[in-house]
């Protein structure tokens, strides 16, 4: 009987082959890495259809919700472009920062700082940004490139600069009467968000065939000012469904600070303007009929994504940087700590369809974005961030993860400088409470409490005579510990 012998180049194949077939199971077994679709709307307050809005037309937007967590109280940092996104694209709070301003690029303040793109591109995913997601700063710094694997596009514009240009035609008339509004019968790509549209489906083909992991950031503009969405989206709207704010006068014992000029939209000094009733109700028309462009520009976005095979592997992320005043307490625009300025949209679909559908009233921040979707990605989390991780909310929306969100303001505007008044604001489950304090001294000039379990639409302040003064107490408490306040010399002991 022959005995079998290996030989040493035998065992050595046969080693080789284990170790290939090995690697080879052990590298179906790891599933593929998930992929981002960071979706950014500017200026976009709850007006949408998921969350109960009665005259908005936003259908991709609803069908979005109706596959992920929708979240009904989500707040910013800070209601103005830069604060808010240098916030969320870095996971500090505009205080750790330094950052209260437009004008600051946030590599001024933190040079070394790891952005969220920035941390997934040194995870091995390709980056790439299309439209606006860092501020469109006026300087010689553009968004932030190296945040991304290949140069952003459509970042940089200053508002009312993407007038309509159609080539070889005549640009048809403007039908509005008011300011900051146009109506023109145009196509979408006329304007940027059309546009960046259109190039962010292109890169989702690209991505596909590339193979790898990617973090693709998709920033549209509306429904900023002005509003000029294409004809055919104000002609989803009846002008006879708008009228002005219910709402339209400044809360009741409010402190003046809290209020602002609005200049944004009215100008000021010399040039500053009252509208009338004809005009604040085109405004308002105006305003959703840019959302519902904004929704069909994402829907185009999502068909592509679908279209491409990549869902089942893609976390999507649809956010706005603040809310907005259309004539509520007689403002407009942004730029104040009230619930319309600091209030949300944010949707949230993990891959999986778990919880498709599902609202949760839990209190979270954009500055909460960073670390959830370093967690969904299964990153390694970075040092120095200031959010928390939300996907124990996706996975339990009835879950709570914090018990207060925050929001700032500094009076009055300043450009590259110190404020002169702080105003920090605290959202619990029941109230907003806010303390105007001297930035320099701490000392409070001001204060606001409005309950919004019978005032939802916060029309009085009732600092002075709150209902419940545990309430208070703890809406106090919980202000100082994000927002710790420095005692002014010769002050005696705090009753507040």
């Amino acid at each position: 009987m022959r005995t079998l012998q290996i030989r040493p180049v035998s065992l050595f194949l046969f080693g080789v082959l284990a170790i290939g077939v090995h690697g080879v199971r052990q590298a179906a077994a790891e599933p593929a890495r998930l992929n981002v679709l960071f979706i950014a709307a500017d200026d976009l307050r709850n007006d949408l259809g998921c969350y109960g809005h009665p005259l908005v037309k936003t259908p991709h937007l609803d069908e979005l919700a109706g596959r992920g967590v929708t979240f009904n109280r989500a707040y910013c940092q800070q209601a103005v472009c830069n604060p808010s996104r240098a916030s969320l694209l870095t996971g500090r709070r505009p205080d750790t920062l330094g950052i209260w301003d437009l004008p600051t690029h946030f590599r001024e303040v933190a040079p070394d700082v790891i952005t969220l793109p920035q941390h997934f591109q040194r995870n091995g995913y390709f980056t790439q940004n299309i439209g606006k997601i860092f501020h469109n700063w006026r300087q010689a710094i553009h968004g932030d490139p190296a945040s991304w694997s290949v140069p952003a596009v459509m970042h940089y514009a200053t508002h009312g600069s993407d007038l309509p240009s159609i080539e070889g035609h005549d640009v048809p008339p403007d039908l509005t009467i008011g300011p900051r509004n146009e109506c023109r019968d145009v196509p979408d790509e006329a304007y940027f968000d059309g546009r960046i549209a259109n190039l962010a489906v292109e890169a989702l083909a690209d991505l596909k065939d590339r193979g790898e992991p990617f973090f693709l950031a998709v920033g549209f503009w509306k429904p900023h000012l002005p509003f000029n969405p294409p004809k055919k989206y104000w002609d989803l709207y009846r002008r006879s469904d708008f009228a002005p704010a219910e709402n339209s006068q400044p809360p009741r014992d409010v402190p003046q600070i809290a209020l602002h000029n609005g200049r944004e939209l009215l100008g000021a000094g010399k040039n500053a303007r009252t509208l009338s009733r004809e005009e604040i109700v085109e405004l308002r028309h105006g305003y959703l009929a840019g959302i519902s462009y904004l929704d069909a520009q994402v829907g185009k976005v999502l068909a592509e994504l679908k279209r491409q095979g990549l869902e089942d592997r893609t976390v999507i992320v649809f956010w706005s940087d603040h809310g907005f005043h259309l004539g509520e307490h007689g403002l407009w625009c942004k730029t104040s700590n009230f619930e319309l300025d600091a209030r949300v949209p944010l949707i949230i679909v993990p891959p999986g369809g778990k919880n498709a559908g599902e609202t949760t009233d839990a209190l979270v921040e954009l500055l909460d974005l960073y670390p959830t979707l370093v967690d969904l990605c299964g990153l390694p989390k970075p040092a120095g961030l200031e959010g928390v991780s939300l996907k124990r909310v996706l996975d339990r929306p009835a879950t709570r993860v914090k018990s207060a969100a925050y929001t700032q303001h500094p009076r009055p505007a300043y450009y590259k400088g110190q404020p002169d008044v702080m105003g920090c604001s605290v959202r619990t489950d029941r109230s907003r409470y806010t303390e105007w304090r001297s930035f320099q001294t701490g000392h409070v000039v001001a204060r606001e409490l409005y309950d919004h379990q019978a005032d939802p639409a916060e029309n009085r302040n009732i600092v002075n005579t709150p209902p419940d003064a545990d309430e208070l107490r703890r809406a106090q408490r919980l202000l100082n510990e994000v927002f710790p306040r420095r005692k002014p010399a010769g002050e005696g002991t705090s009753r507040e």
